[in-house]
């Protein structure tokens, strides 16, 4: 604990500390898995769409953000903008099928519609989605107290990776669900601490960074040419942005499960807007933060020169050689070491926490709850009992916590935080989205076009994510798209060949 001053830790250790107490006290109530899963239903609506808030909201918002504008421009934030379209189609849909259907697994339905295969194939991509997710958050977290603390990266995911763990273990949805909205008020109030102190470090304050960054180029939003998909412009980000934001709200446990904790199906609905209202301004906060940072150290260029070095002795590289992307991810923690006075840096470190432990117990709530419905009471045992049940929800959430510490550590070492979750999340979830929407749109499809359009779909979507590393003499074979195509294209290759399919069928 070489940098941070004693009253920093124990802001730290009061919180960490504070989080396992709720879980403690909602342990009480777990009697059943219903409870442990939906809370029997009895969450208002304010309180789980802050919830959904600070599950989007996760530590790769609050450090990938910031890099990813540091590095490059704003481009990244019309994922933010893409939110809207989908939380309509959210609200209006998936929300009253949910609350009507009134499974609590996302893809009970796909089995009614297509066999256990469709529901098992969701479920796999979901529990990979999540390990991912959880993965780069835990690196996140490790990337930025190792910065603060000089503690070793893999001893920092392991020890947050417990505390996080045993507040989910014991308290569960409901636990989950108000540290939540505790977290998410933490995490904001962060963030706007950290731009004040920015601003406070910058000689000419707002003026400055809009200068810098005029000049710089750091407010554009990509390309608006509709033709280009091969790199990453306004419309491929948005493209991206409304497959992922309708996955997510459309048949991603974490979210799926919540429809169930709210009061009505009127409060379900309400809490996907509130999450809306809150994200959107709240990323383009931490948009802002990086395009200050950049400002920043361009008046203090002398500043960089120790990160710049770390980054080049960790990449083996020439430090002249490096590029702001290529360390942006680590602008932030540096910052917070340099400037940020004692005390506050307890409060920013305790809202980064927040920002990745809200993600990460959902995950893993959510990944036990797929489990004990989608395998064990599918394959196993239908009728288990409420004690067993309980059991194998806590081991299988306590497993996803390990998992998720295992896949954090393999990614030491990787380059942007953000571009690596979301290339993860568009090859993992555009295998199912597009199933999902020809299992309730088309009303005719049957199992033989579903099975036949997944197989064509996954077909596409592993080419187009492994055919960037075929070596040059395969240059022709390789996808044209921008990696976060993949999403789109898979998505839309499942749905629409299942649809030609079916009309095929129908024809004959």
């Amino acid at each position: 604990m070489q940098h941070l001053p004693l009253i920093d830790l124990l802001v730290i250790l009061v919180y960490l500390l504070s989080m396992v107490l709720v879980g403690v006290y909602f342990s009480r109530k777990n009697k059943n898995a219903q409870q442990f899963t939906t809370a029997s239903g009895s969450i208002p609506g304010w309180a789980l769409g802050i919830s959904l808030y600070a599950t989007f909201l996760s530590s790769n918002t609050f450090l990938g953000v910031p890099g990813k504008a540091f590095g490059s421009n704003w481009n990244s934030f019309v994922f933010s903008l893409s939110m809207p379209l989908a939380a309509f189609f959210a609200a209006k849909y998936f929300v009253p099928f949910y609350r009507t259907n009134g499974e609590v697994s996302a893809y009970t339905h796909l089995e009614h519609r297509f066999g256990p295969w469709a529901r098992t194939y969701a479920m796999v991509c979901f529990i990979l989605t999540q390990l991912a997710r959880m993965g780069t958050i835990f690196f996140g977290i490790a990337l930025t107290l190792q910065a603060l603390t000089g503690v070793d990266m893999k001893t920092i995911m392991i020890v947050t990776g417990i505390c996080i763990i045993l507040y989910t273990v014991m308290g569960g949805i409901e636990a989950v669900i108000w540290t939540e909205v505790v977290q998410g008020i933490i995490k904001t109030i962060g963030a706007f601490l950290v731009l004040y102190i920015i601003l406070r470090e910058m000689k000419g304050g707002i003026s400055d960074i809009y200068r810098i960054g005029m000049a710089e180029n750091k407010f554009s939003l990509g390309s608006f040419d509709i033709t280009d998909f091969s790199s990453s412009t306004f419309w491929v980000i948005f493209l991206y942005g409304f497959f992922i934001n309708l996955n997510n709200f459309g048949m991603d446990q974490n979210y799926v499960q919540r429809y169930h904790t709210a009061k009505s199906e009127k409060e379900a609905a309400r809490s996907i807007w509130l999450c809306v209202y809150w994200y959107v301004p709240v990323s383009l906060l931490f948009f802002i933060i990086g395009t200050a940072l950049y400002a920043y150290f361009a008046e203090h260029p002398e500043l960089l020169l120790t990160i710049k070095q770390q980054v080049a002795a960790e990449k083996n590289v020439d430090i002249n050689s490096l590029k702001p992307a290529d360390y942006g991810d680590k602008i932030l923690p540096f910052f917070m070491v340099s400037k940020v006075p004692p005390g506050l840096v307890g409060l920013i470190i305790a809202a980064i926490l927040s920002a990745a432990m809200s993600t990460i117990s959902s995950g893993m709530n959510s990944s036990a709850t797929v489990f004990l419905k989608d395998i064990y009471q599918r394959y196993i045992n239908p009728n288990p009992g409420p004690k067993k049940e309980l059991k194998i929800l806590y081991i299988v959430t306590a497993l996803t916590g390990i998992l998720s510490i295992a896949f954090g550590i393999a990614l030491i070492g990787v380059g942007s935080i953000l571009d690596m979750w979301w290339e993860l999340a568009g090859i993992f979830a555009g295998g199912m989205l597009g199933l999902f929407l020809l299992g309730i749109i088309s009303k005719k499809a049957k199992n033989a076009e579903a099975v036949t359009a997944t197989v064509i779909g996954i077909v596409v979507i592993v080419w187009m994510s492994l055919s960037k590393r075929f070596p040059p003499e395969l240059d022709h074979l390789k996808s044209p798209l921008h990696v976060n195509m993949v999403i789109v294209v898979g998505t839309l290759t499942i749905f629409l060949v299942g649809l030609l399919l079916t009309r095929l069928r129908k024809q004959n």
